[in-house]
């Protein structure tokens, strides 16, 4: 039994790497549309950046004006959306703070 299989082909990328800057954008973004905030001291080894350099790519990402942050009411820790998702985000993280609570009595007491 001979299989006439082709060789693998190499995996070639068209497009130009993307850099620092775009890959945080991108990953703040993504964050964004799926509901949750990326926390600026989670970009520096993340991305294995400096703090230093992490603060400044927020800085340029926030002068151009298409991602805004907040601050975490408890930690004071600054935290990324995309521009005019924030009070949806905040609405999905109340949302999954009540659940938990349910998720943790449903599994105590499936274990009883």
């Amino acid at each position: 039994m001979s299989f006439n299989k082709k060789p693998f082909r190499k995996f070639n990328r068209n497009s130009k790497p993307q850099t620092t800057e775009e890959k945080i954008k991108s990953f703040v973004l993504r964050n964004s549309k799926n509901g949750y905030y990326t926390k600026v001291s989670t970009l520096s080894y993340k991305f294995e950046i400096s703090q230093e350099r992490a603060w400044e790519i927020v800085g340029e990402l926030l002068d151009e004006g298409s991602i805004e942050s907040i601050h975490d009411e408890y930690s004071g820790e600054m935290k990324l959306c995309e521009q005019g998702k924030t009070y949806t985000i905040m609405n999905l993280e109340q949302k999954r703070k009540r659940e938990r609570p349910k998720e943790t009595n449903k599994k105590s007491k499936q274990r009883k």
